[in-house]
């Protein structure tokens, strides 16, 4: 489309009979920015001669620069502050114009001091009289953009000058010369991102969604984001947007402690500004890091490439980032706490189903025992008994399987006093070897009767190891582990085996030491478990395997039971075992007795 010149314009050059308002002569003409150049409407307007020297000058920015408006035309010419980057091509421009007198329009770069201004010039001749060479040139033209030409750290916040905000590029679309439209497009795009971030309460979308919008919106070359843990001093790189021939970040992780823009956004919760040049996650760059935060507390991050053409950045583009970083930070605290509740929610469901199914598998372990007392109790009542051997033999039966019906009531009993908080444990000195002997003489005859070892190995020590503990407990403990090892052995053996671990700490003599811990243990070569469900073995109403259950009997909390109670008293309990087929052990600690142990007789462990 052509340059169509203002009519004004057109009148001054046509009409020869009008006074000569741009005198040839250059001392005739006023150095300042007063008379008729104004009225011309235009943002800037000069007259130069063909070697380029300003005979007049206009600019509405000129007191934004600093130029003295009394003597402007002086000192642009002393100075030769204000003039082309390509003088030699702006010269040969002027030439042509005043040899053609035909004007033409062109866009170039003008330079003052740090600074780069892009601006769209007409440059047309002033017509001379009849017989006479062109000598002058009227110039109009208008801003398009500025540079500024520093690389100054910008550690702070810079309050940006009307001329700054005049300056940026119009193809960045938050930012524009009108104070007013800036507003509405921040609005907008800030509307945009929250309607999208509400839309969704799944955090990847989230944080994928809100890079994206701004690293279109505001055409970056990069835009990333990093979720933030106070407990960590790194932030791990989870959504970005990127100019496709830069490599992607997602998945690094950024030392907080390293990168100084990070940890002052952090710590301010305040849009930072920052030259990062060398860093490796933004060489040779200037950054904008903003903290999102929820309750005044840090969430994540938002960092983002800084064009030299946007630098130093607005109030208004900072007042962006921040509510942007505002609403983010929130949508973080939400989305966590949703996806917080849908964890405790599947939890509950699935203990829900565990417990459904423990139920299911105790009532069959309750009424087995109760059906097996029932029917031998009436064989005898209705003289079904041929002998007084045959009948104490019935009464013989019932009673074990009353024993094991009151273990299973035991044990669920047990269970719900630990999860009501009401297992209390009176604890007192527990002589181990008696602990050990009535283990022994309770299950080395089921071991005996499965045809297995039964192995016993105290520490090696003259004198008795006391403990701390509940002794009732630390049988039911004891009898549970043992139990549990005769029942999933069908070949080898089982062996309980204690050492004392000893503190480290300062002894009263060199043949004492403070007191520590026994460490049990009880290995067997039985089934064992495989790695995958171990993790199973100690989760409340949790079965490894409810046939195996079903198949060897029990109620499956046998090992919950015992951590608890081993817990309760100060100890530990552990299981290990390299996979089904290959045996297990289960080890429990409980602490020594206040009484010191001769150093001399105990086998050296390590803590």
């Amino acid at each position: 489309m052509p340059f169509v010149y203002p009519t004004r314009l057109m009148t001054i050059t046509a009409n020869t009979q009008l006074p000569n308002l741009f005198p040839q002569n250059l001392e005739s003409i006023p150095n300042n920015n007063h008379g008729v150049l104004p009225t011309l409407d235009s943002e800037l307007v000069y007259t130069q001669d063909g070697a380029g020297r300003y005979l007049t000058f206009y600019w509405q920015q000129s007191e934004l620069l600093g130029l003295n408006t009394e003597n402007i035309v002086e000192e642009l010419n002393r100075n030769q502050d204000f003039e082309p980057v390509d003088k030699v091509s702006y010269l040969e421009r002027l030439q042509r114009v005043l040899t053609s007198l035909v004007p033409e329009r062109v866009q170039c770069w003008f330079s003052y001091r740090q600074e780069l201004f892009e601006l769209e010039l007409a440059i047309a001749p002033l017509m001379p009289r009849l017989g006479e060479t062109a000598t002058t040139v009227l110039v109009m033209g208008r801003l398009l953009q500025a540079k500024v030409n520093t690389l100054q750290v910008n550690g702070g916040l810079k309050t940006p000058t009307p001329l700054e905000l005049s300056v940026r590029p119009r193809s960045v679309p938050q930012v524009s010369r009108n104070v007013s439209q800036v507003s509405q497009q921040r609005q907008k795009l800030v509307n945009k991102i929250t309607s999208n971030i509400r839309r969704t309460l799944d955090l990847d979308i989230i944080w994928q969604q809100t890079v994206d919008s701004l690293g279109k919106a505001l055409e970056l070359e990069r835009c990333i984001i990093c979720p933030y843990q106070p407990s960590s001093s790194k932030v791990k790189v989870i959504a970005e947007y990127h100019h496709p021939e830069q490599d992607s970040m997602v998945g690094s992780e950024i030392d907080v402690t390293s990168e100084p823009a990070f940890a002052q956004a952090l710590e301010t919760l305040e849009p930072i500004v920052m030259d990062v040049s060398g860093a490796n996650q933004f060489p040779q760059q200037k950054i904008l890091v903003v903290a999102t935060c929820y309750q005044d507390q840090a969430n994540g991050l938002i960092a983002m490439n800084v064009r030299d053409e946007c630098y130093p950045l607005t109030e208004l583009e900072l007042e962006l980032a921040k509510e942007v970083a505002d609403h983010l930070g929130t949508a973080i605290a939400h989305a966590t706490l949703y996806k917080e509740l849908e964890a405790a929610r599947q939890k509950a469901e699935e203990a829900s189903r565990l417990k459904s199914e423990f139920l299911a598998n105790v009532s069959h372990e309750i009424r087995t025992p109760l059906n097996g007392m029932i029917g031998f109790l009436k064989l005898i009542l209705e003289g079904m008994a041929d002998d007084p051997e045959e009948q104490n033999q019935f009464l013989t039966e019932a009673h074990h399987l009353s024993i094991h019906l009151l273990n299973i009531i035991n044990d669920i009993l047990d269970i719900a006093k630990i999860e009501a908080g009401k297992m209390e444990l009176d604890c007192s000195p527990v002589s181990l070897d008696e602990l050990f002997n009535d283990v022994e003489n309770f299950m080395r005859p089921q071991a005996e009767m499965k045809k297995l070892s039964f192995q016993m190995q105290k520490p090696a020590t003259s004198d008795e190891i006391i403990v701390q503990g509940n002794y009732q407990r630390l049988l039911q403990v004891m009898l549970n582990l043992v139990g549990n090892a005769i029942k999933f052995t069908h070949e080898g053996g089982v062996t309980i085996s204690a050492d004392v671990v000893l503190k480290k700490g300062m002894a009263k003599s060199p043949s004492q030491q403070l007191p520590g811990k026994v460490k049990v243990r009880v290995a067997d070569t039985g089934i064992g478990v495989s790695l995958d469900k171990q993790d199973k073995l100690f989760q409340l109403f949790s079965q490894v395997d409810g046939s195996r259950t079903r198949h060897y009997g029990g109620t499956g909390l046998g090992l919950t039971i015992s951590q608890k109670l081993v817990e309760a008293m100060g100890g530990e309990v552990h299981f290990y075992s390299l996979g089904e087929g290959l045996g297990s052990t289960v080890t429990f600690t409980v602490p020594l007795y206040g009484s010191t142990v001769p150093l001399m007789l105990i086998k050296p462990q390590s803590s």
